[in-house]
């Protein structure tokens, strides 16, 4: 009798921290997306941020890398290509970028070779815009967890 009482004092500890441990991983396991842009094209960087914004819409937590040219619509002295209106909406990358940024709370970053290979350094970016860190970054596109959109 003794045995039976604790094997079911066992399998209900067992079910139990399975329960914790499933509402645990249910938290983490929320949908990560990483958008990696480097196409030169203001309709393809619209187009990616079009997708973010509609991934962050739908609860996933979003992080924007940029480099090369697509950097480009991160700076504070932007060209006109990053922030003139697209149709059919008139949005801009930058525009659109900024309000995922600053709505969805996305992180927004610039490859660590883009400022130095522009002559540029942070400050030259808009607020808020970082400088990724390449093994953070490594880390973030390997988490199983994690997809990536690439344009």
């Amino acid at each position: 009798m003794k045995a039976k009482i604790i094997a079911a004092a066992l399998l209900a500890a067992t079910a139990f921290g399975t329960v914790i441990g499933a509402g645990q991983a249910a938290a983490e396991d929320r949908q990560k997306l990483v958008t990696i842009v480097t196409a030169a094209e203001p309709q393809t960087q619209l187009m990616a941020m079009v997708l973010t914004m509609q991934a962050a819409q739908q609860g996933a937590s979003v992080h924007i890398m940029l480099c090369g040219p697509a950097a480009d619509i991160a700076l504070k002295e932007a060209p006109d290509s990053a922030t003139a209106g697209q149709p059919p909406r008139g949005m801009s990358p930058q525009g659109l970028m900024q309000t995922i940024r600053e709505k969805a709370g996305a992180t927004v970053e610039v490859c660590a070779i883009y400022l130095p290979g522009k002559g540029l350094e942070p400050a030259a970016l808009l607020d808020g815009v970082g400088v990724a860190k390449p093994e953070e970054m490594a880390a973030r596109i390997l988490d199983p967890a994690t997809r990536i959109l690439d344009f």
